[in-house]
């Protein structure tokens, strides 16, 4: 890497994200997972995932004091150096409350409003994904390269759903249309994660409605970075109506078949 800032930026990602990460698998209470169903557990993890914030952008910070933020749980400064970091502390809250293993630490960083560096860990799998504009995607240390293309009725595609209850109904309405063109579909319950998957070649697509940016900030870039393709509908950039992450011969396709069952509404 050449540029000495994004090699910066990507050391300091790397190291918030692992700090992060070891917070909330090793602050994480035994028992949460057995009263998931009561509201104190759901006020540890929020407990949890503000902590994690408040570490990445304390940490963050220190280092870099004009630097912007925009984070999940309410990091929100404008900052004078032209650069921003984009937080999720947790991603993927209910698998950590069920101690399901499919939860991330999400930081993105921007330069002048575009992602130049992406860092997804996740702890439980014991993988840290990242990504710099321009030098490729890698997880552990490997390059990634997304999976050969495929027929798109020959797919592996990843989704959400939202917890509003008459949003949800659609999503599954659209799953149950897409399923019979598709190999199957799968949801892991974190964007970032499966954005990633898509880049190591374990799905060849991904699509949801209704995220955030920092449900996709650095996954995007990652994704990107191992060669699938992303968006939101035909023509548009990644949205809260809709991101799509693909292989190259799944994308098209699938965004238009998105388009046509009406992914990107209730």
């Amino acid at each position: 890497m050449t540029d000495p800032l994004l090699s910066e930026l990507l050391d300091l990602a790397l190291e918030a994200a692992r700090r992060a990460g070891a917070l909330l698998r090793d602050g994480r209470p035994a028992d949460l997972g057995v009263a998931a169903t009561k509201s104190s557990p759901i006020d540890v993890v929020t407990e949890m995932d503000i902590r994690a914030e408040k570490l990445i952008t304390g940490y963050l910070s220190e280092r870099r004091p004009t630097d912007g933020f925009l984070g999940e749980e309410g990091a929100s400064a404008e900052g004078s150096s032209g650069v921003r970091w984009v937080i999720d502390p947790l991603d993927g809250t209910v698998n950590y409350l069920y101690g399901l293993p499919t939860w991330s630490v999400s930081i993105a960083a921007e330069r002048d409003g575009e992602r130049v560096v992406g860092v997804v860990e996740a702890p439980m799998r014991r993988e840290t994904f990242h990504a710099v504009l321009g030098g490729g995607a890698y997880g552990n240390g490997d390059a990634l390269k997304c999976r050969p293309t495929a027929p798109l009725d020959q797919a592996l595609v990843a989704t959400g759903f939202n917890y509003v209850t008459e949003v949800r109904a659609h999503q599954a309405a659209v799953a149950q249309r897409l399923i019979p063109r598709l190999r199957d579909i799968r949801r892991g319950g974190s964007a970032a994660i499966e954005l990633c998957d898509v880049a190591a070649g374990r799905l060849d697509g991904y699509y949801e409605r209704g995220l955030h940016p920092w449900d996709v900030a650095a996954g995007d870039l990652i994704a990107r970075e191992a060669g699938a393709l992303t968006g939101g509908r035909p023509g548009r950039p990644a949205d809260g109506d809709l991101t799509v992450a693909a292989t190259p011969g799944v994308f098209e396709p699938l965004q238009a078949l998105l388009e046509e069952l009406g992914a990107w509404h209730d």
